[in-house]
């Protein structure tokens, strides 16, 4: 494989998980509710991506940084979200 479809190949995930959750957390602020997105499943998969980018031990690579840590950072606040607005969505309900 050449240099630069190895390149390419780790750009694409950096550039496509982070957008993919990103379009998840943008739902989720629009709406305002998070109906049917499981908190736990978003911290596993935080810590799964912060794991990943300690295996991979590509610590200065951006590539690594956007992909794995930035994704992280977004499942983390689409965890928090969901968490916020079940809790919203709770507090409402307990005062009907």
């Amino acid at each position: 494989m050449t240099p630069s479809l190895i390149q390419l190949s780790g750009w694409i995930p950096a550039v496509i998980f982070p957008l993919a959750c990103l379009a998840q957390l943008v739902k989720i602020l629009r709406e305002q509710s998070a109906d049917g997105v499981s908190v736990m499943a978003w911290i596993a998969f935080g810590l799964a991506n912060i794991s990943l980018y300690v295996y991979t031990e590509k610590y200065s690579s951006l590539q690594t940084i956007i992909g794995m840590l930035g994704q992280a950072g977004v499942d983390f606040l689409i965890a928090f979200f969901t968490f916020y607005f079940s809790q919203k969505v709770r507090l409402k309900e307990q005062t009907k």
